[in-house]
């Protein structure tokens, strides 16, 4: 496997490049310093996944992440300080599929990248009806009704869970372990910021949603209206 780091601090390069080295030793890490490199590096290297911090010395986190976005799907996670949801849901909107906040442990970082390129691999999976709603997790393509809307992997993967279990309380701890193959300790935060975009994106009321309501404290409920 192989992992485009795009990362200005030397320390993070060689923390990230360590843990790698030491816990997935088959991986290769490339690494470079500039966001305009950075770009040039996942066009030519073709990596399994991209990680990305947001605050480097060229050009933007967020404007490697659009340029990246304009010739590639590959896995990218985020990391950075900003830890506000307005810096996650624009990374998130901008086509990024996981988004950590430094500091962060070797472990999880390695897991989740391990998660993304899993959640990036060809599943054969059905196709789900429930009600109005129809999604098929080939295409990433929802249906209510007649209307059609494109999901991100992630939000095809909590679409499936929550169908799975129509009517029945979703946790956030089974949520994070379908997304992440784990719980973290910043999960429910991250899930949250999910759920908004999938809200915006399938109910008529963002805020006032019908289709899924959240369990303050516990999780959420897929309903058929």
């Amino acid at each position: 496997m192989k992992v485009v780091l795009i990362e200005d601090d030397p320390g993070i390069i060689e923390y990230i490049s360590m843990a790698f080295g030491v816990g997935w030793p088959d991986s290769k890490i490339v690494a470079c310093q500039r966001g305009e490199g950075g770009v040039e590096l996942v066009g030519s290297e073709n990596p399994d996944a991209v990680i990305l911090d947001l605050g480097l010395p060229d050009i933007s986190g967020f404007e490697a992440l659009k340029r990246i976005r304009e010739f590639s799907d590959v896995p990218i996670l985020i990391v950075s300080v900003r830890d506000n949801e307005q810096d996650i849901v624009k990374g998130i909107e901008l086509g990024a599929d996981e988004y950590v906040v430094k500091p962060f442990g070797q472990l999880e970082l390695m897991a989740r990248v391990k998660a993304l390129i899993r959640r990036h691999s060809p599943k054969l999976t059905a196709k789900i009806t429930r009600g109005p709603l129809a999604f098929d997790p080939l295409s990433g393509e929802l249906t209510i009704k007649q209307k059609k809307i494109r999901l991100t992997r992630t939000e095809g993967i909590i679409m499936t869970a929550l169908m799975k279990n129509t009517a029945a309380l979703v946790t956030h701890s089974e949520l994070a372990e379908s997304i992440w193959g784990d719980d973290y300790a910043t999960s429910v935060d991250t899930l949250r910021v999910y759920i908004k975009r999938l809200r915006s994106k399938i109910e008529i009321d963002p805020d006032t949603p019908v289709f899924i309501v959240a369990r303050p404290g516990r999780g959420y409920v897929l309903q058929l209206p």
